[in-house]
């Protein structure tokens, strides 16, 4: 009986020829597919029918295949001529007849439009708020060659990292993240080091959402209070007249300066003076709110599971949307402000060239960010074949509609009577609280951010936890010490340095250097060596987008 079931041929006689076999590479999870019958052979409900001989012959063809190696050799798997297609697999019972295979994850395969929806609903978050006070800082039209060519850099790299676990051979890397491919090439460092480098990216995104959750729970606060008190505000002396308004938070500032504050005054019909001041106490964007954020968003980390809050993530899509309208209606009200000029600075226009460009690479490198989770992603897409051009498509659309958020905004801030320099890294900022379709936004971009935080935090809980003690809820103790660092940096952030923009860019610079410039170059490059196939250009590029990410990272303290 052990007779039967020892393969032909052992792997220590096959493994020496494995260098000469090129086909060998194209073997993947096909090589154990169950039985294959032609439909007409199936047996139906009623009547019962036998198998044919034709599929007996198919049947012990596969079973000879089978017999000639063990499970972990693939040199003579079964050729790819002879294993149908996913749709058309049966097992064969033996008693005779075929039954049609349900394939469990057929059902969670989604077609090229939903896998390329779902890149661009990633990649669609805080950032876009940021687009036009980055090209403010770059210059209207170094800004816009700067988005496109750090998207298309930012797309080869999510290529690279799309396909480096296909370029290791012999080895199943069909659940394998990138994390895993760094673990093959670089051992236990390559490993810890993008772990690391993704929760930059991961507890940066928390400390900015934090940030901007105080921002608009404040402001919203703020249009309640007004209107339930019949508080009017009057115009601003840094602001524009006119049904659609205009402020400018800080207009006698350095323009790196990225915080945002009130500078409108109140009047009322009433006496409400020491109402007011009471409330502004109680009602502080640094000094309260941060605090109460707390009580609410402490208890939802602590969770087990978080796929309550993934039913709300259809929030993100339905902001994103809203603020694309917004930015339209606000263009086509405002109209378009715009006077070039190259180098000089005027009294209401920003040169066309910059030198603070750094911040607007750092803020992008953050926004095209999605290479920790691209592989996860183009998992469930149904035509696999189509994983470069839904990929490519889906950068298209994010570059896209970064471009007509940030171009729409610079063009229409109204210059003059206000300077170009006043537009926040918020742009929200920039409209007065009292703003009705601006009020709507900042609520729908709360909720958005009250269920997308817990989210995170759990992203970041799987990761420290499962890597630490190898289990993901070790304890209610370990979780809450975590959740209570991670709440305590973006409280303390909010307070003493709400400035998103410099967050953005510093983290979209660290986590890039690793996750998207150094790692994926390194993988390309020694799998390439190993193949015998890398040429000095190639080096050379990818050489040069190592050093590229690293000056985007040192940039960032100079700016």
């Amino acid at each position: 009986m052990e007779d039967d079931c020892r393969p032909l041929l052992s792997s220590e006689q096959t493994g020496e020829s494995y260098s000469h076999r090129d086909s060998a590479e194209s073997l993947d999870f096909k090589a154990k597919r169950p039985f294959y019958v032609e439909p007409r052979n199936i047996v139906d409900d009623d009547p019962q029918e036998r198998v044919s001989a034709e599929a007996a012959i198919l049947n012990s063809r596969v079973h000879y295949y089978g017999r000639l190696t063990g499970s972990s050799d693939r040199l003579l798997s079964p050729p790819n001529h002879v294993i149908p297609r996913p749709e058309e697999i049966y097992i064969y019972s033996p008693l005779g007849t075929a039954f049609k295979v349900t394939d469990s994850d057929g059902s969670s395969k989604n077609p090229s439009i939903i896998t390329i929806f779902a890149i661009w609903n990633t990649m669609m978050g805080t950032s876009i708020l940021s687009i036009p006070w980055g090209i403010k800082q770059a210059g209207f039209t170094l800004g816009i060659f700067i988005l496109v060519f750090i998207g298309l850099l930012m797309l080869y790299c999510c290529y690279t990292v799309l396909k480096s676990p296909k370029a290791i051979p012999y080895v199943d890397t069909s659940d394998w993240e990138f994390p895993d491919v760094c673990r093959y090439y670089f051992g236990k460092f390559g490993q810890w080091s993008s772990l690391v480098f993704s929760m930059v990216s991961l507890i940066g995104a928390m400390v900015v959402y934090w940030v901007l959750m105080s921002n608009f729970l404040y402001n919203t606060g703020q249009f309640i209070y007004n209107y339930a008190h019949n508080v009017n505000m009057s115009d601003s002396e840094f602001g524009t007249n006119g049904s659609d308004k205009v402020i400018c938070p800080y207009p006698n500032t350095d323009p790196g300066r990225n915080g945002s504050i009130s500078m409108l005054t109140f009047s009322n019909n009433g006496n409400h003076t020491s109402d007011v001041n009471s409330f502004e106490h109680w009602w502080s964007k640094t000094n309260t709110i941060p605090l109460y954020l707390i009580i609410l968003l402490l208890p939802l980390l602590c969770f087990r599971s978080a796929s309550f809050f993934a039913r709300f993530t259809f929030l993100g899509t339905i902001s994103v949307v809203y603020l694309i309208v917004l930015v339209t209606v606000k263009a086509v009200r405002l109209g378009f402000h715009l006077e070039f000029h190259w180098i000089d600075t005027t009294e209401f226009y920003v040169p066309e060239f910059r030198l603070l460009f750094p911040q607007l690479t750092g803020v992008l490198t953050l926004a095209f960010f999605i290479h920790n989770c691209i592989i996860t992603l183009m998992k469930s897409n149904k035509n696999q074949e189509n994983n470069v051009r839904d990929l490519s498509v889906a950068y298209l659309l994010v570059g896209l509609t970064y471009l007509y958020v940030g171009v729409l905004i610079f063009a229409a801030f109204p210059s003059p009577p206000l300077f170009k320099d006043c537009i926040e890294p918020n742009f929200l900022d920039n409209f007065p609280s009292g703003d009705v379709m601006v009020f709507v936004a900042r609520t729908f971009l709360l909720f958005q951010m009250i269920t997308v935080y817990p989210l995170l935090g759990y992203l970041v809980r799987v990761q420290i936890m499962g890597q630490i003690f190898g289990n993901h809820y070790p304890s209610f103790f370990h979780v809450l010490a975590l959740n209570i660092l991670i709440v305590g940096a973006g409280v303390l952030i909010a307070k003493f340095y709400p400035n998103i923009g410099s967050i953005i860019r510093f983290s979209g610079a660290t986590c890039g250097l690793a996750l998207v410039f150094v790692f994926p170059a390194l993988v390309h490059m020694i799998s390439l060596k190993r193949q015998g196939t890398l040429r000095w250009p190639s080096a050379l590029f990818h050489s040069f987008l190592i050093l590229l990410g690293l000056a985007n990272l040192l940039a960032q303290f100079f700016m």
